[in-house]
């Protein structure tokens, strides 16, 4: 009996359990994340805009400037800054002269008319 409760009584100890990796961490974005259709550099929109605008005024979606516009823009140029924002510059060439439109993430940040 002796041996028998020298079984319950061991020291031993199991192997340890496996440890499971470490999770890898999450994947950075792409870019930035954008509210509704934005223009591609061809100057299309790539949806249908869902504004309402009414104006051309700062704050405004890519898309709404070129509804509101009713044509398409002479010229795009769509970039990144190093902050990571969405940064796109629509030309337009008037009659009477140039519009120039800033947008950040897909707002109207400025207009400049030289």
């Amino acid at each position: 009996m002796a041996l028998g409760m020298a079984a319950c009584t061991s020291t031993g100890s199991a192997p340890p359990a496996a440890a499971l990796p470490p999770a890898p961490p999450p994947m950075a974005a792409t870019g930035p994340v954008i509210d509704g259709p934005v223009l591609g550099p061809d100057g299309r929109c790539t949806g249908t805009p869902a504004g309402t605008a009414t104006a051309i005024e700062p704050g405004i979606a890519e898309c709404e400037l070129v509804r509101l516009k009713g044509k398409p823009a002479t010229d795009v140029l769509v970039g990144e800054s190093g902050k990571g924002q969405r940064e796109v510059q629509v030309l337009y060439s008037e009659p009477g002269g140039r519009e120039l439109y800033f947008f950040v993430n897909n707002r109207l940040d400025r207009i400049v008319k030289p």
